[in-house]
């Protein structure tokens, strides 16, 4: 499997296959299968287990799989002279605001486009940074030096976590289940809502996002209910590549949300005059929970791992929600 990140931040697990080839019997078996096949088709040597591919570090033992950034998180930090500085516990201030700040001082775009591209390349395996980095780079058209800051905080906070990562762990149970969130008119400038959601398969995160809604909402349930089709979405996604790579899920995925209204109104065929004006296509969202393709579950709004990638959080709220992702520290 290869990882790739989409241009509107969402994380991508792939499957690669080879013509029409048919993997059967279990993980192993199929590896030892599709390894055979390319050295039939192709010239090429077994390098044993993967420790390095496009920038992810892999970690194979006992326990399970790990995969980081490391090496190219301290290049980066290197590249910009941050390499140095003071380390930070979160990666922005709580309650911080951002806006277009017509007023300020434009700072050189090219320099702060860079910075915020090599920070792009590290949501791939740090769901923690998906959110601060997706709200500063909608600012790289004029930059400032509020802008600039609050990058400069994100390095920092890289600074002294550049060892990670997420942990897969083996023998934990394969059900695939999600968490799914939005503000409310959180950007300035819009007043566009941010949706997000975190897929988590045994002990880790396997695909997170955080992205503004394409319409600016009337009410919070609206907000609520485009971020539960989005997620809804990305659901059916998954469980058809699971389903390829002999991993069905036979349940109706679980989804976690914190809003009554939003679970009430997905089980409600019947449009009334809080939802009429919602826009149809976030209204399949009810035929996936009729035919218990998903199941929306209410939990608590501390309990909310999503809030992740919708707000910032205070340092309590915000190191408990990275270790549910799966994320610890790799030590030498």
């Amino acid at each position: 499997m290869f990882v790739k990140t989409g241009n509107e931040g969402t994380l991508l697990i792939v499957s690669l296959y080879v013509d029409d080839l048919i993997f059967t019997g279990n993980g192993e078996e199929m590896f030892v299968v599709f390894k055979q096949s390319m050295k039939e088709e192709f010239d090429m040597t077994d390098l044993g287990k993967m420790k390095y591919f496009l920038g992810i570090e892999v970690t194979q033992n006992v326990e399970g799989i790990f995969i980081c950034q490391k090496k190219y998180a301290r290049e980066v930090l290197e590249r910009f002279g941050m390499e140095k500085s003071n380390p930070m516990t979160n990666p922005m201030v709580p309650g911080c605001k951002l806006s277009k700040d017509e007023d300020g001082k434009a700072i050189y775009a090219s320099f702060y486009k860079q910075m915020v591209g090599s920070l792009m390349h590290l949501i791939a395996t740090r769901p923690d940074l998906m959110f601060a980095i997706c709200l500063v780079s909608r600012y790289v058209e004029r930059p400032t030096g509020m802008h600039l800051a609050v990058v400069k905080r994100i390095f920092r906070y890289l600074r002294g976590t550049t060892k990670f990562g997420i942990m897969y762990r083996r023998g934990k149970e394969g059900t695939l289940i999600a968490y799914s969130d939005s503000d409310y008119a959180g950007d300035v400038n819009d007043r566009r809502s941010t949706s997000g959601y975190v897929f988590v398969l045994g002990s880790g995160a396997v695909s997170w996002s955080s992205k503004k809604q394409p319409v600016v909402t009337l009410s919070t349930i609206e907000a609520e209910f485009i971020a539960a089709a989005s997620c809804a979405c990305q659901n059916v996604w998954l469980r058809r590549i699971l389903e390829q790579v002999g991993h069905p899920q036979l349940k109706p995925t679980t989804v976690y949300y914190d809003n009554n209204s939003t679970i009430k109104l997905s089980r409600n065929p019947v449009l009334h005059g809080r939802s009429k004006h919602i826009d149809v296509r976030f209204h399949f969202l009810k035929d996936l929970c009729k035919d218990e393709v998903i199941k929306l579950v209410q939990c608590r709004s501390q309990e909310q791992i999503s809030d992740i990638m919708t707000k910032h959080l205070m340092l309590e709220s915000f190191s408990n929600f990275s270790s549910r992702l799966g994320m610890i520290k790799l030590y030498d």
